[in-house]
């Protein structure tokens, strides 16, 4: 990559990519997109690689399909980082009146986005809901994650392992937390993510 070309990455999802962008004079948040921003930016030093945060905490795959055409095709991006699918099972424990986004409508409405999306995808399989790998949050991840996997292969994207990761990392009996309550990532949790994004990704920059 030559020093004169810009590289545009919007990355979108919930609270997790969020993590307080609006409190943040750059933007960027205080999670994991902080953390790839930083690490682009001090490994990188002769490209200029724009990184915008599109979070939104609460959303669902149904808030992203909503303003997906304001917040990634109009931002005309070079790469697009999608991080989604917690709220969608969460949501089903916590507030089980409300509508839910089942697995069959989480994939088609995510396949819609990227049909609609002609920059290069990177899809972040959805991380954890509790600490615990048999937590009933987890057990219906499953069927997300699944989803993601499919969609990162039909589109030739890159696929962020993070649900992986962290399963791993639980696995492995650590007893240090991740999560400051199952779900919205600590330090440690956001450092884990951004490392899983930055090795999948590593062949970009």
């Amino acid at each position: 990559m030559g020093m004169d070309k810009q590289f545009r990455i919007v990355l979108i999802g919930d609270s997790i990519t969020d993590s307080g962008r609006r409190e943040d004079p750059e933007k960027l948040g205080f999670g994991y997109v902080r953390l790839i921003h930083d690490e682009l930016l001090v490994m990188n030093p002769d490209k200029k690689i724009e990184i915008l945060n599109k979070g939104i905490g609460g959303d669902r795959i149904t808030d992203l399909q909503a303003r997906w055409e304001e917040d990634v095709i109009n931002e005309q991006p070079d790469y697009v980082s999608i991080s989604i699918g917690i709220n969608d099972v969460w949501r089903q424990l916590d507030q089980p009146q409300m509508e839910q986004v089942y697995p069959e409508q989480y994939e088609k409405i995510y396949r819609e986005l990227c049909e609609k999306t002609k920059a290069q995808l990177i899809l972040m399989e959805p991380t954890i809901i509790e600490e615990d790998i048999e937590s009933e949050g987890n057990q219906k991840l499953v069927d997300y994650v699944e989803i993601v996997r499919r969609l990162a292969k039909h589109y030739n994207a890159i696929l962020v392992p993070t649900h992986q990761d962290f399963q791993n990392y639980l696995l492995a009996g650590n007893r240090h937390k991740l999560t400051t309550d199952g779900v919205h990532m600590n330090s440690a949790g956001d450092m884990l993510m951004a490392k899983s994004w930055l090795k999948a990704c590593e062949d970009l920059f």
